[in-house]
């Protein structure tokens, strides 16, 4: 892992008058996810400590969290490295999404809010507007518009749940992402709003189902794309 500044990696800056520790695993956490520190990737707590200009002590406090969260393994004595990417963590989060998110939108096609069917069409514009640049720009509209329908059904703390559980998930998302059409994303988008704006709560949970099932057809090009990645080999 190359050094950086002691300003920190990219955008990515340590602010001196916040505690260091949580900071520290944020970035390093978004870099994994980001594919910035590739699985297989060797980190070392000198090295990041080094590059902030700080103590080892908040490094190897992220350290600890990254490795509770199955993002990197801690090799005493050894090294530490970032995990592949494990596809059962992968399927398993999708599976507690969709069942999350299929109550969500349910609760929102009962009582149709015109306020929060605008947000969500404004959302849905931006990412047609960006959906060309950057996986972290198009991630970033795509988080916003599903978190948007848990705080419009008053579940916005659940989302938080997701998303400090879909780590791997997100790493697939990005690696994904030259890969596959993102109007057919937008577009899947855009029928959940239909949906819920018709006050239609089957089509809703249907269409929040058949969008966030597009992993499990997706999986076997990525990995195939991406052997290297993954704890499991490709599939035939």
């Amino acid at each position: 892992m190359q050094g950086k500044s002691a300003a920190g990696w990219g955008d990515m800056q340590l602010d001196q008058s916040a505690p260091i520790g949580p900071q520290l695993h944020g970035i390093l956490r978004a870099r994994i996810v980001r594919n910035d520190l590739k699985p297989g990737a060797h980190i070392s707590e000198a090295e990041v400590a080094k590059s902030y200009a700080i103590s080892r002590q908040p490094v190897r406090e992220a350290f600890i969290k990254l490795a509770e969260e199955r993002l990197i393994e801690i090799r005493p004595q050894r090294s530490t490295v970032v995990r592949k990417i494990d596809c059962a963590a992968v399927l398993d989060i999708r599976f507690v999404r969709e069942a999350i998110e299929a109550d969500i939108v349910r609760l929102l096609a009962t009582a149709p809010d015109t306020g929060l069917v605008a947000r969500l069409r404004e959302l849905i514009g931006y990412q047609r507007a960006i959906a060309v640049r950057s996986p972290s720009q198009f991630i970033a509209a795509d988080e916003a518009f599903h978190e948007a329908l848990a705080d419009g059904a008053g579940k916005k703390s659940v989302w938080y749940l997701i998303s400090g559980l879909k780590s791997q998930m997100d790493r697939v998302r990005y690696l994904s992402f030259e890969m596959f059409p993102h109007d057919r994303l937008i577009e899947q988008h855009a029928k959940i709003v239909d949906a819920i704006e018709a006050g239609d709560t089957a089509a809703a949970e249907q269409a929040i189902r058949r969008h966030l099932r597009e992993v499990l057809s997706d999986l076997p090009d990525i990995m195939r794309a991406h052997p290297d990645a993954f704890t499991t080999p490709p599939p035939d």
